[in-house]
């Protein structure tokens, strides 16, 4: 983070961080680095007040008060989700411009955040990595940029839980987010729904769309498989650059349940704030080469362990007309108005993304 942007974010927050006693000496500013501070590097919060010669209650009290500011402040401006048709355009247009795939209003995907056992919580939080973690369920736009978050699942969830149980998932199925109505694809009469891409965790329902599944693919299925790979691929890497930059997020957060989730959400702010001011600036946050690319296949973000996926989110059965979706979409992706020169070339070299 440089300067100008550490004190743009200060600005923003300073007078929520003042104290008004007097007895209280700990500035705003380095209130606002003992909290950037953890949660970029995950320092030991009794390091910490070694490092700053305060208590450790202290420390506690800073941290989780910051998390909780940053977020009020932040979040109306940073992380909006769309609330008009014209703004989920927006973010398909985008998807169109840089990742070659029409209809895309996000990328989906899931991941465990490990924290400590909770007390008396059995086994609510243990997940299928024999870790105890919560769930965040995000969707990112074309620029790695979350627009939807869920934050605090329990990591014992599957098979349909995680994205059901979710107010982002309840939304969609009861068609309320203001999604724009079916619409052609570019230069063509086939008329197709918004949608999300997602891996083979998901359901394939209207507004997902994910994989065809198995091996014994023909090339019309491979080529879908892999232009949906490169538009999902911005979830991925969405995340890569929120762990490697967040590196709390590699530890195991101890804390209690609802203050962890507090901490995630502090960090999906920030990391929206810093992805959105650092972007025309020095580009310190997300530099060239740190995401995956033609390119750069494999971003030095992958340096780092990733995060846990979520396991399935849904059963694989899906309504005759959304299979026929699935179908149409990739009939045009190997169109002459739908596909890119270089797709032939890639499954050929079998060098789909994964």
């Amino acid at each position: 983070m440089s300067l100008p942007i550490f004190q743009k974010l200060l600005d923003m927050i300073k007078l929520d961080l003042q104290k008004q006693r007097r007895r209280d000496t700990i500035s705003p500013e380095e209130r606002l680095v003992i909290t950037l501070q953890y949660l970029s590097q995950g320092t030991n919060m009794q390091v910490l007040a070694w490092t700053f010669h305060i208590g450790l209650t202290t420390v506690h009290q800073i941290i989780l008060e910051a998390c909780n500011i940053i977020w009020e402040r932040l979040s109306p401006l940073y992380l909006k989700s769309p609330s008009s048709e014209a703004e989920w355009e927006n973010i398909a247009d985008g998807f169109l411009q840089h990742w070659n795939f029409p209809n895309c209003i996000g990328a989906i995907d899931g991941k465990h955040i490990n924290i400590q056992a909770p007390a008396r919580s059995g086994s609510l939080f243990y997940n299928y990595k024999h870790n105890f973690s919560v769930v965040l369920l995000a969707v990112c736009d074309s620029k790695y940029r979350f627009t939807f978050v869920d934050i605090g699942a329990y990591g014992s969830q599957s098979d349909g839980g995680v994205l059901k149980n979710s107010v982002f998932g309840k939304c969609l199925e009861e068609s309320t987010l203001k999604i724009p109505k079916p619409t052609s694809l570019p230069s063509s009469e086939v008329v197709l729904p918004y949608f999300l891409v997602g891996d083979e965790a998901f359901p394939l329902k209207e507004y997902i769309m994910r994989p065809y599944p198995g091996r014994n693919l023909n090339d019309q299925q491979k080529i879908f498989n892999y232009r949906l790979s490169r538009a999902r691929q911005t979830i991925e890497n969405t995340f890569g650059i929120l762990v490697a930059r967040w590196r709390l997020l590699k530890t195991t957060i101890n804390a209690k349940v609802e203050n962890v989730d507090n901490i995630v959400k502090c960090i999906v702010v920030l990391h929206n704030y810093c992805q959105t001011e650092m972007s025309t600036s020095t580009d310190l946050y997300c530099p060239p080469g740190f995401v995956d690319s033609s390119d750069c296949p494999n971003g030095t973000w992958r340096e780092d362990a990733p995060l846990q996926s979520v396991g399935r989110t849904g059963a694989n059965i899906a309504r005759k007309t959304t299979y026929q979706n699935r179908d149409n979409l990739a009939n045009y992706l190997v169109s002459k108005n739908g596909e890119v020169p270089w797709q032939y070339d890639m499954i050929k070299q079998s060098m789909l993304l994964k």
